[in-house]
């Protein structure tokens, strides 16, 4: 970790990448290029952008990219294992969230397989919140370190990957920043609810005043019992609208959130719905995490046009 990631060659490489343009993250099972080796991500967010990252030098295939599959839950198959096993490169979150890869890894050692776990990346502790590339400036950090595992796996293609890298940070992300931006400046300290703890880290990173106290937003994330005292507290916080807006993560719809939900609708108070895994399937992290940010620019009172100097 304390090695550069790129000589300086390189970097004057990617400082003439500026006019690349990333193509869209894709999710399943991809057509190898010539020559080029096989990454596999646990889940489409981080795959989506592994593949942006990896350009024409290697076949990026996401295993739980469906909207409709809950990723606490997923079980994987014989498929899933066959394509862990074959990969040179594993992607998965860990803290936790996808216990499955792990399991389906220790099935199969390889000493030459590559495997970037996000939460070791990141340091998190067991019982941290998993939902990280819910934070801009862990996506960050994750971005440097796919580029690093792909110069370590492919030495010879580091420039390609330092160009890639600098095209994804400036013209990839372009929008989703601009839109965080804008949001924190207009609407930062707002008072706003969130049905689970996915929302935390992009919620902080807006500005925004988080109300839902942490424990029943964790709780839902865990699929743990919620306890009477953070229900009426939620509660209040609809009915005496010390909220502005509502946020909730519809792959977890959950009994308690239901029932939030239907209180946040008759004290008309404008609701965000929001995804953990990219909706649709075939958008990139960036679409995804845009569109997101739009409804809730709009749900916040915000136009969906960013500032025009981002």
């Amino acid at each position: 970790m304390s090695r550069p990631l790129f000589t300086p060659s390189t970097l004057l490489g990617a400082l003439a990448a500026a006019a690349l343009v990333c193509g869209c993250g894709r999710s399943g099972p991809v057509t190898p290029a010539r020559g080029a080796f096989t990454v596999v991500a646990a889940e489409n967010f981080w795959g989506s952008i592994a593949a942006q990252l990896a350009g024409e030098r290697a076949s990026v295939r996401s295993i739980i990219a469906s909207p409709g599959t809950d990723p606490h839950s997923y079980e994987p198959n014989a498929s899933d294992a066959r394509t862990i096993s074959e990969a040179r490169l594993v992607i998965l979150n860990g803290v936790g969230y996808d216990n499955w890869a792990e399991r389906l890894l220790q099935a199969s050692p390889a000493a030459a397989r590559v495997v970037l776990n996000v939460g070791d990346v990141l340091g998190l502790a067991p019982g941290a919140n998993p939902h990280q590339w819910y934070s801009p400036s862990h996506v960050e950090r994750v971005i440097e370190e796919i580029a690093r595992d792909y110069e370590r796996v492919d030495p010879a293609d580091a420039v390609y990957f330092a160009q890639r890298m600098h095209a994804f940070r400036t013209t990839g992300l372009a929008r989703y920043d601009a839109l965080r931006q804008q949001i924190r400046a207009r609407f930062a300290g707002t008072p706003v609810g969130y049905s689970e703890s996915i929302f935390q880290p992009l919620g902080q990173d807006l500005g925004l005043k988080l109300m839902t106290p942490y424990s029943f937003a964790k709780a839902i994330s865990e699929g743990t019992d919620v306890t009477a005292a953070n229900k009426q507290t939620v509660d209040k916080q609809v009915e005496h609208h010390l909220i502005k807006v509502w946020v909730y993560n519809r792959q977890n719809s959950t009994p308690d959130v239901q029932r939030v939900n239907e209180l946040v609708r008759a004290a008309h108070i404008p609701i965000v719905a929001i995804t953990e895994t990219l909706s649709p399937a075939s958008a990139s992290f960036q679409q995804w995490q845009a569109s997101q940010l739009e409804a809730l620019a709009r749900a916040l009172g915000a136009t969906a046009q960013p500032a025009a100097n981002g």
